[in-house]
């Protein structure tokens, strides 16, 4: 199974255990993560960020200061802008978060649902799928010189046609080029794999 395929897998699977939807933040590298899907309300969201909530969140601040996997009524870290308490007015009453990776390159996955606390079995389900979204979301540290020339034209501006005539190829080459790289970034857009690039010193 490709990559791809297996983050999807892993997305459907971590939903089917998140009733009140779910929030992954992988790599996360200069303060932002190379890949992020949120699946919580769009009011919720909406609410989120418009009031800059990322900068708060106290287990924002748990992830990236612990490893392991917690529900969030036990962590006893201070809320002073009630952030949890806003969250469950949302539906987003009871979660679980899962923090892993080397502090350079943070993973943090939380679960949410409105009904009752989730189980030790529901936990370690979510931790499981997090660890696995982590390990197979790594993006490799190199590409090729033709993967960088073409993801650099395009970054620069350049439509297909012109990309393909700079460097000498058609444009069926030069698509190869920017569907290799953004397998290898684990990118679902050029235009994302040129920005995975960049956080990565690879451009």
């Amino acid at each position: 199974m490709s990559k791809p395929a297996e983050m999807t897998r892993l997305l459907s699977k971590l939903g089917g255990l998140s009733p009140s939807g779910y929030s992954t933040a992988l790599h996360i590298r200069y303060a932002s993560p190379l890949f992020m899907d949120v699946t919580y309300p769009c009011e919720w969201i909406e609410h989120y960020t418009i009031n800059a909530f990322a900068l708060r969140d106290p287990m924002i601040a748990w992830g990236l200061s612990c490893e392991g996997a917690t529900r969030w009524s036990e962590t006893g870290l201070p809320d002073p802008f009630n952030i949890m308490g806003q969250a469950a007015d949302y539906g987003l009453q009871f979660g679980v978060s899962v923090s892993c990776g080397e502090v350079r390159s943070r993973s943090i996955i939380a679960s949410a649902r409105s009904d009752r606390e989730f189980t030790d079995d529901e936990m370690g389900s979510i931790a499981k799928i997090a660890r696995l979204l982590h390990q197979i979301s790594e993006p490799r540290q190199q590409l090729t010189p033709a993967q960088v020339q073409a993801l650099r034209c395009i970054a620069s501006g350049d439509r297909y046609a012109a990309a393909a005539a700079k460097l000498g190829i058609s444009e069926s080459a030069l698509k190869a080029r920017l569907g290799s790289a953004r397998e290898r970034l684990m990118a679902r857009t050029t235009s994302e794999a040129i920005q995975k690039a960049k956080d990565i010193k690879l451009l």
